[in-house]
């Protein structure tokens, strides 16, 4: 290993392979597992973000409906407490995704969006959820010189439409507001985005869904689901629900919709976590803003600071396992760490010496349109949402609504948007999806070391409306 390498590794030496958001002395207790048959009203499988938020906002609907909730681990274990914290406003993975896709909606999506943001905002307020939420904004940081044409593009093409609150910024305003040496300039959403503590938010959620009567239960995996003669009967290892109505918040792990498994393909994603920064070193990055930082490659980076002046930063790579099984051996991944390492020390030279506390991955439920969809099975009775591609901690509470929506049958502002109506193209079957997927991250690379400029590979799948993100 070459000197710099030991370096970047030796940062890692005392990285603890677990989630920093999961290493807490307030994660609660798992709940008991259901034994027996339950019956209720709603049933609702998954305890991440979209199964809380879903079972939450159905007894706010309806403190009538007795809703159950189904856990086949804890709660936020998954996704919901591994991501970086970034709760965004956009529905449709940025703006650019949005008008790309639903250009005649696309004012409307992003009302809807605004308006999620500020109900959760509202919500963490008023059930006390201790989750150090800051509506702080977000920056996209240029580091290549294309990527600043591509900033003021952006810019002028929000402001044609509309839009206000982004702020442009030059080299040296970028670096004003994050200082580091690759930053050649950046675009400030001052609104669009709140960081939290991912975890805490969702033991926030299980506990305001108890408080109102919500039944939980841990370690009680969705086996199968069938309809049955009052609505649909989800067996689970030691008994089944029988319920009017469910609710399907699974996400990267396999539908118990089988049609629905085709649309999404796992993704691993990986971050790090620094030890606390000391004054000195968070005055020489002088991040004083707190935004939430992501930069423009097709393979980048996310980082921001936490309430106990740590950075995240994770990112870049986006590893695809073939056949698309999720497995516990892909939560760690060396080589990326590794990886990450060197590319903080690239960005961040003035803190040389920090080491890193925590090192973790996890999947993402990625779909080839980047953001979520959703639809009904078993006559109505069945509703789910998948396909947040990342940017979920947000996203999902929308994702509630419109499950509960579509499980109403009624026609709400939610169910006429195109979004919901329509679904992505799906993921063709191995081997075809492995090379697929490896040829467009092949190209993205290639992509980001020449001027941002895309092959015929990359051009056709615009054309069709595909991608894969890293």
């Amino acid at each position: 290993m070459a000197p710099a390498a030991m370096t970047f590794a030796s940062s890692l030496s005392d990285a603890q392979p677990l989630s920093y958001w999961l290493d807490d002395p307030a994660r609660p207790a798992p709940l008991p597992a259901l034994t027996g048959d339950e019956h209720c009203d709603l049933l609702v499988v998954g305890g991440g973000y979209s199964g809380l938020w879903t079972a939450l906002l159905a007894k706010e609907r309806d403190p009538g409906w007795d809703v159950v909730l189904i856990e086949g681990h804890e709660v936020g274990w998954a996704a919901s407490g591994r991501n970086g914290g970034f709760c965004a406003a956009s529905l449709t993975h940025g703006l650019g995704n949005g008008i790309a896709r639903w250009p005649g909606e696309i004012t409307r999506l992003e009302e809807l969006g605004a308006r999620n943001l500020d109900a959760i905002e509202e919500t963490v307020a008023r059930y006390g959820i201790d989750c150090d939420f800051e509506r702080t904004g977000s920056i996209d940081v240029a580091t290549e010189p294309h990527q600043v044409a591509e900033l003021g593009e952006m810019y002028e093409g929000a402001a044609g439409l509309g839009f206000d609150g982004l702020e442009l910024l030059d080299q040296d305003a970028m670096r004003a507001q994050v200082d580091s040496p690759v930053f050649l300039g950046g675009m400030w959403d001052r609104r669009g985005t709140a960081m939290l503590h991912p975890a805490r938010l969702a033991w926030g959620l299980k506990q305001a869904a108890l408080g109102l009567g919500v039944r939980i239960y841990e370690n009680t995996r969705g086996l199968d689901i069938a309809s049955s003669a009052s609505g649909a009967a989800v067996r689970t290892p030691y008994g089944r629900v029988f319920a009017r109505r469910v609710a399907l918040g699974t996400n990267v792990f396999p539908s118990l919709v089988k049609r629905v498994r085709p649309y999404t393909v796992p993704v691993y994603d990986y971050a790090l976590m620094t030890e606390p920064l000391s004054e000195e070193q968070l005055s020489s990055i002088g991040w004083k803003g707190r935004q939430g930082v992501g930069d423009m490659a097709n393979q980048f980076h996310y980082f921001r600071l936490t309430a106990d002046h740590r950075i995240l930063w994770g990112g870049y790579d986006a590893i695809y396992p073939y056949g698309g099984r999720v497995s516990a051996e892909m939560d760690h991944r060396p080589e990326t760490y590794l990886k990450l390492a060197r590319h903080f020390f690239r960005y961040f030279p003035q803190l040389e010496g920090v080491r890193f506390s925590h090192a973790w991955g996890g999947a993402i439920d990625t779909c080839s349109r980047f953001s979520a969809f959703f639809g009904t099975a078993h006559g109505g009775k069945v509703a789910y949402a998948a396909g947040y591609t990342g940017l979920g901690v947000g996203a999902t509470r929308f994702g509630g609504e419109v499950m509960l929506d579509l499980l109403s049958g009624r026609r709400t502002e939610r169910t006429e948007l195109e979004m919901v109506r329509t679904k992505p193209l799906p993921f063709p079957p191995e081997p075809v999806a492995w090379a697929g997927i490896g040829l467009t991250k092949w190209s993205l690379a290639r992509a980001d070391a020449n001027g941002g400029r895309r092959n015929a590979w990359l051009r056709t799948m615009d054309r069709l409306g595909l991608g894969f993100d890293s």
